[in-house]
């Protein structure tokens, strides 16, 4: 038996099926993982993201420690609020985790890690924390939902109350602090909508009003898809402690600028910059008929081999989609093998779909 969210038995009563996901009893499905994600691009839906770990930052030079531990800068951040997205590196600049870091100021940071990863994290956030003088508080009394889709503000909305009117026309990426929720427009679909903190104790009573306000219950089935076809990373597969973010299609979250800001794996980036990155992470769109998985080998004729990452096949295209990590110099066509038979694949920028639309 594994960790339980305090969702756990609500997704039993439910009829989930529930596996292991990073040491936690999860649901991957309540009946039908395709209608789950449809019901995400199409209306609303809601993830039990409580397994992952919530921490507050604290402390006068908490703005410092994150400058040093993030591969992003949170210098960047200015209003209250604003969310970041950033890995957090070893020294070699390889991907201890990727994260989210909401600002609250200067002294206050909110971070939200991964579940797999979480005590690894805990370990290297106090790792960093001692000459900085920082609090590390993990808020194991807190639970999250994700409730993502097209109108899944609106149905939050009328679960929440009144006060969330001063969150409906919220820009992504920013968070606030309502009388009992915390509410964020961040989220792993590619679609609109909330993640929402509140204490651990009111959490199943918030599922269950937004499952009568009609928002669909949707497991890691429909989340595994929904962020692929949104064209992001899943670390373990797409991204890990051996691979920087260069090689992992997250050159975008490393904040180069200023030059004299020194944090955690920066050396070993700019030497790799310097010398050439020799892998990429790619998207593909399978040509023939198969569906695409981790771990099959890309043939790149006349460069090398490569590898897939992350493959499904993607309900909202009707085809196998998947991310690859491929020699740098490889071009527009791949071949992948599937069960021993080499099929045609087609290189594509990714994101493969966003708020419902296809873009490739």
């Amino acid at each position: 038996m594994g960790f339980k969210t305090p969702l756990y038995e609500t997704h039993v009563a439910a009829g989930a099926r529930m596996v292991d996901f990073g040491g936690w009893d999860m649901p991957v499905h309540y009946g039908s993982q395709i209608e789950e994600h449809h019901a995400v691009r199409r209306d609303a839906g809601m993830f039990d993201v409580s397994h992952m770990l919530i921490a507050d930052v604290s402390g006068a030079r908490a703005r410092d420690y994150l400058r040093h531990l993030l591969a992003n800068d949170v210098a960047k951040l200015k209003d209250p609020g604003k969310a970041l997205y950033s890995c957090m590196l070893n020294e070699r600049g390889g991907v201890v985790d990727d994260l989210i870091t909401y600002f609250g100021d200067n002294e206050h940071f909110r971070v939200v890690v991964n579940a797999g990863t979480r005590d690894k994290d805990t370990a290297w956030l106090k790792r960093w924390a001692g000459p900085f003088q920082v609090d590390i508080q993990p808020r194991t009394d807190l639970a999250m939902v994700a409730v993502q889709g097209p109108n899944a503000r609106a149905k939050a909305a009328k679960v929440i109350g009144k006060s969330a009117d001063a969150v409906l026309g919220m820009k992504p990426f920013f968070s606030r602090q309502l009388e009992h929720h915390f509410v964020a427009t961040t989220g792993y679909t590619g679609e609109d909508g909330w993640e929402v903190i509140l204490p651990a104790k009111d959490i199943a009573a918030f599922w269950a009003a937004l499952r009568d306000a009609g928002v669909q219950q949707c497991g890691l089935g429909a989340r595994d898809t929904l962020r692929l076809e949104a064209g992001m990373n899943l670390y373990g597969n797409d991204m890990d402690e051996n691979l920087t973010p260069l090689e992992s299609g997250l050159t975008w979250t490393v904040a180069f600028d200023p030059a004299d800001r020194d944090f955690i794996g920066r050396a070993a980036l700019e030497a790799q910059r310097r010398g050439g990155v020799p892998r990429k992470l790619v998207g593909l769109v399978l040509e023939d008929r198969g569906v695409l998985r981790s771990h099959q080998k890309v043939v790149v004729s006349g460069v090398g081999d490569g590898e897939m990452t992350s493959g499904t096949f993607s309900p909202t295209l009707e085809r196998s989609i998947g991310f690859a990590r491929v020699p740098a110099a490889t071009g527009e066509q791949v071949q992948v093998d599937i069960r021993g038979k080499l099929l045609a694949a087609r290189v594509v920028k990714y994101p493969f779909v966003r708020n419902g639309k296809a873009l490739i």
